[in-house]
């Protein structure tokens, strides 16, 4: 059931940008995961502010293939929690499959054909 609309996908991702700039001070992440975290978030509020829907700035980039693209990084950070996990390092693993697993559920709830012009 695609209950998310694109405004509220706009809202969430906003949010959850603030949450990975947040997060290496909550967590107290040790690098490299806390430039990861950086490198994501910033990439995610870019990718945002350039998408075609209510909350975008620029508008440059369609609104399913925004979807498209959080689908190939939540499938990307589960191969770096992955990588975390045989490495010995619990905080990576978790934090990072957690952040695959929202992107997932979003990417799974939004309705990518909602946009409103």
């Amino acid at each position: 059931m695609k209950i998310l609309s694109s405004k509220m996908h706009g809202i969430i991702d906003y949010l959850f940008v603030i949450f990975l700039a947040v997060s290496p001070t909550i967590f107290k992440m040790e690098l490299p995961l806390s430039y990861i975290t950086y490198a994501l978030g910033g990439v995610h509020l870019l990718m945002t502010i350039l998408t075609n829907f209510e909350l975008g700035i620029i508008k440059v980039i369609p609104f399913r293939i925004h979807g498209l693209i959080e689908l190939v990084v939540a499938i990307g950070l589960g191969a770096l929690a992955t990588w975390y996990r045989s490495a010995g390092n619990d905080l990576g693993f978790y934090y990072f499959i957690g952040l695959a697993v929202v992107i997932l559920v979003v990417f799974n709830l939004t309705d990518f054909r909602s946009v409103r012009k």
